[in-house]
This record gives structure tokens, C-alpha cells and sequence, in this order.
């Protein structure tokens, strides 16, 4: 990112969340990833800095920040570790989906906490037979006096089991989108469980679980949003949930490319110092520009979110789609530059690429990107 195209709030959020990444999670960002370890103190650190709540309105403990300033965060946290800045996009989603679609009462009730971290949201939509199709869902809500009933499974939930609070869509009525309504459990109600923890090939300084539900007996004031608006607010959380992970995925490229000039200019081979090889620097020059084009579509998008721009959920999906492609290319790229050292898990290049992985897959995989910007193009036409 380039001082000259940010705000002067911007620059300092930069900073800031920059300085943590460097102290608080790049020196462990190796070790959690060995040792599958959720750091969740560090997590309540980053929200002393305003990243637990970072769109939540100010009066509910939030940072009240625009879309634009959180892909500025959010990529210079990714900077230190993609794993955990990825998951704290996950946990702001499900925290503005509150401020935004919550009553008065349950704002006051779930977003202190939320903002501080003391409690971490998980996001429930996707479930072993529906993913990339997900208004299909079968887990169910039946309602019983002043009680919803949920029964179902949800599948690849990040923060599953140490997260508090979890925002489940499920089955209120007719088949299809019109059908699903959001639900909020807490990890302390009746009926409410967990798989085991997923073995996956990145992602792993965060916890992967299914939730299970099992005659969870909610009051009516779980319901978030009217019933049969889930689905709508599900993907409307998805929206700004596809521009963190996009950051994410440019945060963690860029430290890539950043470690690769760095090693490049160490290292010597026949007699010349591998950076001044032209060859290689083209290497350089290509994956900088394509990080720059990716991160110049992402602030487009975020500025269209900010706006409410009719065209911002084609927008995201244009982002997420290019920004994680182009940052698992990059991180790949440099892995290759890295040469042999490359592969060695001291260096952390191969975590970057194994984490970065995954964000050509979730929120929507990069597949469904491609249909919703389909659909705004056959709908424009």
C-alpha cells in the first residue's frame, strides 16, 4: 500500500496494526501453525486496538470503521499471520451482522463482548451437503411457544468450540432462500456440540470444527432480523466477509514478496548476488505489479461497499476472486525464489502458501465468484 492513495486516519491504522502484526504475531506465526495452537489472548490484544470490532458502531464498543479502512487493517495484520487475520475477519463479519441487523436489545447484549474479544462469534451457513449451494440448507428451526427449535449440522466452522457465539442460518420455512432465518446460540445452550477438530493443510493457528445441534431451545429473541431474512443477511455479511479475506490474502502475499527481495539479496550464485540477476527481478517486478492491480480493485470494491453502490456485490466477488488468486500465486512465486529454503517451515514461506490456499475456497469459492459477477452481467445486459 502506498502512503499517497490513504487518509491520514488510514496511514495511522496502517501503522498501528502493522507494529502489532511485527510484535505479536509474526515472531509465532510458525509455531501456532506447527503446533495448532489459537492464540486467543492475542486475539483480545488485537481487540484493545479496535480489530475485534472494527464495523461495529462506536455507542455498542465498536470502532465504527468504514469498509475501506478494514481492507487497510486487515492486510497489514495478514502481514504477520493470514491464519489469525483471517479468522478475525471471520469474527468482525458475524459482529457487524449484529449492529446491522439486530434489535436494540440484542446489540446491547452480544456486541460488548464481541468487541473485546472476550467472547469470538463463528460464522454457521455451509453444511456437509450444502457449500457453494447454500440455500440449501437442511438444518432446522421449528418454532414451539415463545422457543425455536434448531436441529442440523454445520461443516468447516473457523473458531468452532472456542468461540461463544455462533450465527446459524437454518430452516424456518419454505425450501430455497425465502426459507432460512439467522439464529444466535451461544456455545453454553443445551443440545449444542462439536466435531473434532478438522486436520487441514493451512489454517491451523485457528480451530476448524462442525457444530452440531441438537434440540438447541432458543428464546424468540435469538432470531436475528426478521424470519425468512437470513439468507439475505447472510449474504450481505459475506459481501464485506470476501473483501477481509481478500486483504488477508494480499497481506500475506505481500510479506512474501517483501522476504523473497530480502533473501534474493542475501543470497549469491555464480559470482553475482541473486538480486541483481535481471531474470529474477522481472520475477519481482511482475508479482508487485500484480499485488498493486489486485489491491486497486479491492479499495474499488470496498469504496462501492462503503456507498451502498448497487453494483458493490459484484464488486466484491470481482475482489475476492483476483486479490486470492493473485495472492497464492505470489506467495507460490516466492516459495520458488526461495529455492530449497523455500520448503523449509523456519522460513515461513510455505505456511503463507498453505494458508493462502484455502482463500481461493471459502467465502465463497472463487467458482461462485465467477457466477455472481456472471449473474450482474446477464442482468445488466
Amino acid at each position: 500500500m502506498h502512503a499517497s492513495d490513504l487518509t491520514e486516519d488510514q496511514i495511522d491504522i496502517a501503522a498501528a496494526v502493522r507494529e502489532f502484526a511485527a510484535e505479536c504475531l509474526a515472531p509465532y506465526a510458525v509455531e501456532w501453525d506447527q503446533t495448532k495452537h489459537f492464540p486467543v489472548d492475542v486475539l483480545r490484544k488485537a481487540a484493545d486496538l479496535g480489530l475485534a470490532g472494527v464495523y461495529v458502531r462506536e455507542e455498542a464498543g465498536g470502532s465504527g470503521l468504514s469498509r475501506q479502512d478494514g481492507v487497510v487493517a486487515f492486510e497489514a495484520l495478514a502481514g504477520g499471520c493470514p491464519s489469525i487475520a483471517a479468522y478475525l475477519s471471520i469474527h468482525n463479519m458475524v459482529g457487524w451482522m449484529v449492529d446491522r441487523h439486530g434489535t436494540e436489545e440484542q446489540r446491547a447484549r452480544w456486541l460488548p463482548a464481541l468487541c473485546s474479544a472476550e467472547h469470538l462469534g463463528s460464522y454457521c451457513l455451509t453444511e456437509p451437503g450444502a457449500g457453494s449451494d447454500a440455500a440449501a440448507i437442511t438444518t432446522r428451526a421449528v418454532r414451539a411457544g415463545d422457543h425455536w427449535v434448531l436441529d442440523g449440522v454445520k461443516q468447516f466452522v473457523s473458531g468452532a468450540g472456542a468461540a461463544r457465539v455462533y450465527l446459524v442460518m437454518a430452516r424456518t420455512g419454505e425450501p430455497g432462500a425465502r426459507g432460512i432465518s439467522a439464529f444466535l446460540v451461544d456455545r453454553d445452550d443445551p443440545g449444542l456440540s462439536f466435531g473434532p477438530n478438522e486436520r487441514k493443510m493451512g489454517w491451523n493457528a485457528q480451530p476448524t470444527r462442525q457444530v452440531l445441534l441438537d434440540g438447541v431451545r432458543l428464546p424468540a429473541d435469538r432470531l436475528l432480523g426478521g424470519e425468512g431474512e437470513g439468507f439475505r443477511i447472510a449474504m450481505a455479511g459475506l459481501d464485506g466477509g470476501r473483501l477481509g479475506i481478500a486483504a488477508c490474502s494480499l497481506g500475506g502475499a505481500q510479506s512474501a514478496l517483501e522476504r523473497t527481495t530480502a533473501h534474493l539479496a542475501d543470497r549469491e550464485a555464480f559470482g553475482a548476488r541473486l538480486l541483481h540477476a535481471q531474470a529474477l527481478q522481472f520475477r519481482l517486478a511482475d508479482m508487485a505489479t500484480e499485488l498493486e492491480a489486485a489491491r486497486a480493485l479491492l479499495w474499488r470494491a470496498a469504496a462501492a461497499l462503503d456507498r451502498g453502490d448497487p453494483r458493490a456485490p459484484q464488486l466484491c466477488a470481482m475482489a475476492k476472486r483476483h486479490a486470492t488468486d493473485t495472492g497464492f500465486e505470489v506467495a507460490n512465486q516466492a516459495l520458488q525464489l526461495h529455492g530449497g529454503y523455500g520448503y523449509l517451515t523456519e522460513y515461513g514461506i510455505e505456511k503463507t502458501v498453505r494458508d493462502l490456499r484455502v482463500h481461493q475456497i471459502l467465502e465463497g469459492t472463487n467458482e461462485i465468484m465467477r457466477v455472481i459477477v456472471a449473474r450482474g452481467l446477464i442482468g445488466a445486459a
